[in-house]
């Protein structure tokens, strides 16, 4: 059983940068390919960006590209997501999820194990 912890929300001016981090125990971090997703209330969960277990292959999503960077620290059992050039549609819950495959997808249902959630608010 992998437990997730995403730190790193808050609110932000338009512009300005935020980094999440989602730190993970209870498992080998190692064989999960990880995602960061985020929603707003009254809409699906969406996909924002992804990474393979072994750090070597990124995805995003088209409205964060760009602007996102995805990252991985399998030593720390860390998976951080720097978000920069921030927007009043990022706002948003954001979270982490981890899947027990070598590739990362934007697919929800495709994960394991999620985190809570953390808030992220961009004012105009």
């Amino acid at each position: 059983q992998v437990q997730l912890v995403e730190s790193g929300g808050g609110l932000v001016q338009a512009g300005g940068s935020l980094r999440l981090s989602c730190a993970a125990s209870g498992g080998t971090f190692s064989r999960y390919a990880m995602g960061w997703f985020r929603q707003v209330p009254g809409r699906e969960r969406e996909f924002v960006a992804a990474i393979r277990r072994s750090g070597g292959y990124l995805y995003y999503a088209d409205s964060v590209k760009g602007r996102f960077t995805i990252s991985r620290d399998n030593v720390k059992n860390t998976v951080y997501l720097q978000m920069n050039s921030l927007k009043p549609e990022d706002t948003a819950v954001y979270y982490c999820a981890a899947r027990l495959n070598p590739y990362g997808s934007s697919v929800p249902y495709e994960y394991d194990y999620w985190g809570q959630g953390t808030q992220v608010t961009v004012s105009s």
